[in-house]
């Protein structure tokens, strides 16, 4: 081969290349013969189709599973008496259902379920524009032209009750400090029974809307009112807290700004204050301002040196005294409420205040939902003082 072939294209000299029959010529040619002699077998020799035959595919029928084994029987106990009641009796406090028997009895045939309302007792709306005054800070609440006092109109009805008897020891559970933490508020809506009254500070992030929430689901409301605690100000309520430095009007004014907060309260509770309510120059002018707006008062019971009951009485202020302070110690709540219970039983009332933290939340709700099955009625801060005249109850420890 010459050299200079050797760097030629392939492919380009195509006038010296010899003309060559297609690869493919031969195999195509007897595959044509192959095809031709299957055609003249089919016709000739293959026996005939039966056109009417349609081949069909059928799924196979899945076999249906077989039975599960039957169970084992163990020699179980048989429930007795004793195992149902324990049981009816978890349902009833779970669910809220009450279950009543007749004559008493605990024979499953003719029995009433009683199923409370989901959302308890309606309150009336607030602002009511006929409890109304105007002020730079917002909406006071005052005594209406017709007489009708905010205490009254904004209060939980108290309804009877059929399966307590008359006279039955009333209970009045306050819970304070809500409307600082939005998922503690949340939890004791939702959570507490209704015959709860609540308390809200004056500082919270949507007051209005977690104070009509409460009242949506029947929780009577009071305005806890920051005042001078004894070691003020290493401790501090926080802004316009109620001073015995400030002049009369001073307190007034910083009263006004607490009451403008929200609508639809009852009363008004003192948080912290030892040092002002036992200072009768500061305290007097504070609660009779309360009384002429058509308000109740509260006293936590956290200073034996308040002077809560006599200016009160004085002035014909609607005041009344909490008893005992439940979650002092945490782990004493169950026994506190023990107590409480002992005390209305003894004077037919006892009031019980707490803060929203949730241990207390957990136990005291525990104890309201059940304060009905022990005789007990669960009633408002503002069933605790009477309606047809201005009064102040002071029970003592």
């Amino acid at each position: 081969m010459p050299s200079d072939d050797l760097h030629k294209p392939l492919g380009l000299d195509r006038k010296t290349a010899a003309r060559r029959r297609p690869g493919w010529l031969m195999p195509a040619l007897l595959g044509c013969a192959a095809i031709g002699g299957l055609i003249l077998w089919h016709e000739f020799a293959a026996p005939p189709i039966d056109t009417q035959t349609v081949a069909a595919i059928v799924a196979p029928t899945p076999q249906p599973a077989p039975p599960p084994p039957a169970p084992k029987m163990t020699s179980a106990t048989a429930p007795t008496a004793h195992d149902f009641i324990q049981s009816a009796a978890q349902v009833e406090y779970e669910s809220g259902v009450k279950v009543v028997r007749a004559n008493g009895g605990t024979a499953p045939d003719s029995m009433i379920i009683e199923v409370p309302q989901a959302h308890g007792l309606a309150l009336a709306s607030a602002p009511d524009p006929r409890l109304v005054e105007s002020s730079r800070y917002g909406p006071l609440p005052r005594v209406g032209d017709d007489g009708s006092r905010p205490a009254d109109v904004y209060a939980r009805p108290v309804e009877a009750n059929s399966a307590l008897k008359a006279g039955a020891p009333r209970i009045v559970l306050v819970i304070g400090g809500l409307g600082l933490s939005r998922p503690i508020t949340d939890a004791a809506i939702e959570n507490l029974p209704g015959g709860v009254t609540f308390a809200f500070a004056p500082y919270g992030r949507d007051l209005a809307a977690s104070v009509a929430q409460a009242r949506a689901r029947g929780h009577e409301v009071i305005l806890q009112a920051p005042m001078e605690p004894v070691d003020y100000p290493q401790t501090d309520p926080g802004p316009h807290t109620l001073m015995t430095t400030a002049t009369p009007a001073e307190n007034t004014d910083n009263l006004h700004w607490l009451m403008s907060r929200f609508s639809g309260y009852v009363g008004i509770g003192n948080f912290l204050g030892a040092k002002f309510t036992a200072d009768t120059a500061s305290f007097a002018p504070v609660l009779q301002e309360i009384g002429e707006r058509g308000l109740i008062y509260l006293d936590d019971g956290t200073s034996p040196q308040s002077l809560t009951a006599s200016l009160a009485a004085q002035d014909g202020v609607p005041a009344v005294k909490a008893d005992l302070v439940l979650d002092t110690a945490p782990d004493g709540i169950d026994a506190t409420l023990v107590k409480l219970e002992a005390i209305a039983r003894d004077k037919g009332l006892a009031i019980g205040v707490a803060s929203a933290l949730p241990e207390s939340l957990e136990k005291i709700g525990r104890f309201a939902r059940i304060a009905q099955s022990r005789g007990l009625a669960l009633v408002p801060l503002s069933a605790a003082v009477s309606r047809d005249a201005p009064s102040v109850v002071d029970r003592g420890q």
